[in-house]
């Protein structure tokens, strides 16, 4: 049918029989190879050049597996920023954003994180096709946000940095306000930071009007880092409490 997913239910109905003969048969067929179940009764078909992985690629089934589920979900983070060209950072894992926390997929040797945002249904997207249908990944905008919002689930802040060095040059700055309206304010003004940092102060001033519109009170770089303060950016109300040191 072209399709390479299904269901357990499914599967019992395309065949006319009961279910104990065929969720038997299905175990018959993943003992081969031939199919796997990232998710409990879903199921997908393993073709030959992927049978070395255990599975199909990540990419191939979270947008029907997201869809059965009726979730809303984006690839973000480090995997996000792949597709948008930072490939020297590619994760080892498929990053997915959804509302509410989920338990990572391990099927084979492909792996799946996801990680919870609350309002990731407002998060803007760009469509990108996949043998198997279209993922749904976050605007270049909207991972440069993510990934200072979540700098444990990219490898630190310096990581970050060098990503964004990567991403810099793709950013618009219009977009990027628009986009910091439906983040966290602490993020738009670490972020606008860390662009400055790393010499890219014109891609900031929509976001520098938006952090000043809602007089944003003083936060750390690093959430995570000293008290001790270093010094203060008063541009983007940022005591700054660690040193941005991307790779070189």
């Amino acid at each position: 049918m072209g399709r390479y997913h299904f269901t357990t239910d499914e599967a019992t109905a395309a065949l006319g029989v009961s279910d104990v003969a065929a969720r038997a048969a299905l175990r018959r067929l993943a003992e081969h190879g031939e199919i796997a179940m990232p998710s409990r009764s879903f199921w997908v078909i393993v073709p030959p050049e992927y049978r070395r992985l255990g599975c199909l690629p990540g990419e191939q089934f979270v947008p029907q597996l997201m869809e059965r589920l009726g979730l809303a979900y984006y690839v973000g983070l480090l995997s996000a920023a792949q597709y948008h060209g930072a490939a020297h950072h590619r994760p080892q894992e498929l990053q997915i954003v959804v509302e509410k926390n989920r338990r990572p997929i391990d099927c084979g040797v492909v792996k799946v994180a996801f990680t919870a945002r609350k309002d990731a249904a407002k998060v803007p997207t760009v469509s990108s096709n996949t043998p198997r249908g279209v993922l749904r990944v976050s605007t270049v905008e909207a991972t440069a946000l993510d990934l200072i919002g979540y700098p444990s689930h990219a490898g630190g802040l310096d990581n970050v940095a060098t990503v964004l060095r990567e991403l810099a040059e793709r950013i618009d700055p219009v977009a990027l306000a628009l986009v910091a309206k439906v983040s966290p304010l602490t993020w738009a003004q670490r972020l606008g930071y860390v662009l400055d940092t790393l010499g890219f102060g014109e891609r900031t001033e929509p976001l520098a009007a938006h952090v000043n519109e809602h007089n944003a009170v003083v936060v750390p770089l690093s959430p995570r880092g000293p008290a001790l303060r270093y010094e203060q950016s008063q541009r983007w109300r940022i005591n700054v409490n660690a040193k941005v040191e991307p790779e070189t």
